[in-house]
């Protein structure tokens, strides 16, 4: 994903017109539309005003997205095989409503999913407010694993919805759920930082302009 698509799916994030944004950076209407249309670059002064207000990177806003995982050429093949696995266990296990296994703590919820030479283990606790771990193993070696803790802010949560966005988790954005997804009154938003190898992110789902549902994560790869 390139600036001007990253501008736009901001911009609507946060509920704002072209105008409402120019408005906030101090710049004619004119500028945000040549700016989402690709047709010319904001100056540095420009995007630290839309890093902060939009609450991202500098460096996540001039970088493809492509670029969110990247890939030296010495270990492709191996890190294609982990994202390519973790997308597949995400949908054979919670967020499909697959391969829950017994509890390995107590009142802990756990799936496990295997495939040839590598294993995917997810476990959490809580319910409301909850915090977990899932990671991956290759040959028995841990090679992945990410944190995750978040909460429900409103009884309009659905958790069906979150599964739903789960799904949708792509070899651009592996980490947890789409960049922007939508169905019905329901948004799921996921801003990362950092790559495969060494991430942070943050999700949040909203009911029409509501916040109910958020989740900070962070993970990599190990060794």
């Amino acid at each position: 994903m390139i600036f001007s698509e990253k501008l736009q799916l901001l911009r609507k994030n946060k509920g704002l017109t072209q105008e409402e944004l120019a408005e906030r950076l101090s710049v004619s209407r004119q500028a945000v539309a040549k700016w989402e249309a690709g047709h010319v670059y904001p100056d540095i002064f420009n995007l630290i005003q839309i890093s902060d207000l939009m609450n991202v990177s500098v460096d996540y806003l001039v970088r493809d997205q492509d670029c969110a995982v990247r890939i030296r050429a010495d270990t492709q093949t191996d890190m294609e095989a982990l994202i390519a696995f973790r997308l597949e266990a995400n949908v054979n296990t919670y967020a499909a409503f697959m391969n829950e296994v017994d509890s390995t703590r107590p009142q802990s919820h756990d799936f496990r999913y295997e495939n040839g030479d590598y294993l995917y283990h997810d476990t959490y606790v809580g319910a409301e407010r909850f915090a977990g771990e899932e990671a991956i193993w290759h040959r028995g070696v841990p090679v992945y694993a990410m944190n995750y803790m978040g909460r429900v802010l409103d009884d309009r949560f659905s958790g069906n919805f979150l599964k739903e966005a789960l799904r949708k988790a792509d070899r651009k954005m592996p980490y947890r759920g789409p960049e922007y997804y939508q169905a019905g009154e329901y948004t799921y938003r996921c801003k990362v930082t950092g790559d495969f190898g060494w991430f942070q992110g943050f999700e949040e789902i909203y009911w029409r302009e509501a916040k109910v549902y958020e989740c900070i994560f962070h993970g990599g790869m190990l060794k």
